[in-house]
């Protein structure tokens, strides 16, 4: 079984890449590798697609025509153009209502799978102690401290260490951010510095008189 110290670590991990990606950007991710897949909505998007490509086709097309010089050819391609985007619409309106269904299942599922979970454990573990400080290494108000709100005096809850490793996860995200942040400027500044060179390669060395 997985210690509730790593899986906290863990799960605090999972909460913090979720929060900087983005919801919106991972439900999107999610739904494109959905209707790559077999799935009930892959040909229907698959068909949207074509729809809409069909119709930017006939729109071009419609355009190019003059309805003046060619009214015949414009006409048909303007019956084609409007059924086009009937279909076009009715296709939307049925991805988008799975869409909306795909995206309240995944909201959920990635609430109860991080947030859920967290709550739960803090529940489960509320009166456990997740590791016990050496006696006297700390003072008495920073034992209850760490013990807060209901693990054993002179322990660490799994509340406050949540909040530890939600620190660590933070530190060091910024950290990493920070540091490819500077190593990108270095780079870009060392690009686009000229090269110098010394006077004996300019003019190849002064000359003895």
């Amino acid at each position: 079984m997985v210690s509730p110290l790593l899986l906290v670590f863990i799960l605090q991990v999972v909460i913090h890449l979720i929060n900087t990606v983005g919801a919106t950007a991972i439900n999107e991710l999610l739904w494109i590798l959905y209707n790559k897949s077999p799935t009930p909505t892959a040909k229907a998007a698959h068909d949207q697609m074509r729809l809409k490509r069909e119709v930017v086709r006939l729109k071009r097309e419609m355009n190019a025509v003059s309805a003046q010089d060619d009214f015949a050819r414009w006409a048909k391609l303007r019956r084609q153009h409007d059924k086009a985007v009937a279909e076009f619409n009715t296709s939307d309106s049925a991805i988008q209502a799975a869409r909306t269904t795909f995206n309240t299942t995944i909201t959920s599922i990635r609430w109860l799978s991080t947030n859920g979970l967290r709550l739960f454990l803090q529940f489960w573990y509320a009166r456990q102690a997740l590791f016990w400080i050496p006696k006297g290494w700390l003072p008495g108000y920073m034992e209850w401290i760490l013990a807060f709100p209901r693990a054993p005096r002179g322990s660490v809850s799994i509340q406050i260490w949540a909040i530890a490793c939600a620190s660590v996860v933070g530190m060091i995200s910024e950290a990493v951010v920070a540091a490819y942040a500077l190593g990108t400027n270095t780079e870009a500044r060392t690009k686009g510095k000229p090269m110098a060179f010394t006077a004996a390669e300019k003019g190849g060395g002064q000359k003895e008189l």
